[in-house]
């Protein structure tokens, strides 16, 4: 790779112009005194760190069922994973490292139990009231439903921290936006405090959002490899993982495959992130943002793979898609998993009371149906898997076998 190794700064802690602001943040939607010790973005990522949410990752799943076996990734893992790459883009490109971290470490919070699948399902189950999108919960989740602190609901994050939560995947409205619909907790959300969904995010948000891309390419071959779904020869249907095997092969002829494996994933990982780093540079250049609202109206996403490593990475999506997510042994898990969520969905609308003395209340029978929808949305897209295994089996005789 041919970055400008002159720009990066490692280890200065320096910003550059284009970078968010920590002293300049344009607020909380509830004022509150600035910290003597902490910058703004430093307080949100703490805040994150210690929800109720974040910890509740730890039993969500990744791919694989968490009960599979130890070594697969959950949520959490899977998030500190994408903040440690996240943070690596941050301090090359001269970023605020605590606000990408922020966001890289809150981005999977409105994911349901048992991953893509338990979306899907309430998603489906919801299709007539606004249906179910995790970004949507993610904001949800840090404005109203993690009830911590004596003044706020939520935990009052920062304008720079909701705003890249909600669009580090791109603008909601507006030309760059358009065909996507916004989800109606964002709108609400929007109503009170405008995220200006019709532009771009900050660059810490953009590299958040890549490096979920790095990661989950990556760790999910790795995870592939170790369930045994995926092989080392089906790998050389890819042209950029097949050049790093052969390369780790011909350095290493004699290496055990535990130890092959991750020097390709850690090669990977490196290409990919140095590609990063050029694409941006080379965007930065040519339109010298002077401020990180210059970023934001660029009109385009500065920190992005370049032509070949997007090709790449789409050969990665797809082949993972066909080969691991689409596999029959997956497939049987996830059609069981769906049946837990529907079942679940289904008792609790039929007795709010099911989900507990807290929620009892809240949901009462007499209350129109699209609002108890969107209640029992929220207590079952905050369980982790174990919990909604251990929930089916409390009102069901028999429950599916996730395994």
């Amino acid at each position: 790779m041919s970055y400008d190794v002159n720009q990066l700064g490692f280890g200065t802690g320096t910003r550059a112009p284009w970078a968010a602001d920590p002293w300049g943040s344009r607020g909380r939607l509830i004022s509150e005194p600035v910290s003597p010790t902490r910058s703004e973005f430093q307080r949100d990522r703490d805040r994150i760190v210690h929800t109720t949410a974040f910890r509740r990752l730890k039993h969500k799943t990744q791919v694989f069922i968490a009960h599979e076996g130890d070594h697969y990734r959950t949520r959490l893992t899977h998030t500190i994973e994408v903040a440690q790459i996240a943070r690596a883009l941050a301090r090359a490109l001269k970023l605020d490292e605590d606000l990408t971290e922020g966001v890289a470490l809150a981005h999977d919070f409105g994911h349901t139990p048992f991953g893509h699948t338990g979306e899907d399902a309430l998603a489906d189950l919801l299709s007539d009231c606004g249906g179910f999108d995790h970004n949507a919960q993610s904001l949800r989740i840090v404005t109203k439903l993690e009830q911590r602190y004596a003044e706020f609901d939520g935990l009052n994050l920062a304008w720079e921290t909701l705003e890249g939560l909600v669009k580090h995947n791109g603008p909601l409205t507006g030309e760059a936006g358009s065909g996507k619909t916004v989800p109606e907790p964002i709108r609400q959300y929007n109503k009170r405090h405008d995220l200006w969904l019709g532009s771009h995010s900050s660059l810490e948000a953009q590299v958040a959002a890549i490096a979920d891309d790095i990661a989950y390419n990556t760790h999910d071959i790795d995870d592939g490899l170790r369930s045994g779904l995926i092989t080392l020869e089906m790998l050389e249907e890819l042209p950029l993982i097949a050049d790093l095997m052969s390369r780790v092969r011909a350095r290493y002829p004699r290496l055990e495959e535990s130890r092959l494996i991750h020097e390709i994933m850690r090669r990977q990982i490196t290409v990919m992130v140095e590609d990063v780093i050029t694409v941006a540079q080379n965007n930065l250049s040519r339109t010298r943002p002077k401020s990180a609202d210059d970023v934001r109206h660029a009109g385009y996403t500065m920190a992005e793979f370049s032509p070949d490593l997007a090709a790449a990475d789409r050969d990665i999506k797809a082949f993972l898609y066909s080969r691991l997510y689409r596999h029959p042994d997956v497939m049987r898990v996830r059609a069981n998993a769906t049946q837990i969520v529907r079942d679940l969905f289904a008792a609790f609308m039929e007795d709010p009371g099911a989900m507990g003395d807290k929620h009892a209340g809240a949901v009462m029978a007499d209350m129109p149906a699209d609002k108890r929808a969107r209640r029992v949305r929220d207590y079952i897209a905050g369980m982790t898997d174990t919990y909604a295994i251990a929930a089916h089996r409390r009102l069901f005789d028999h429950t599916p076998e996730l395994r």
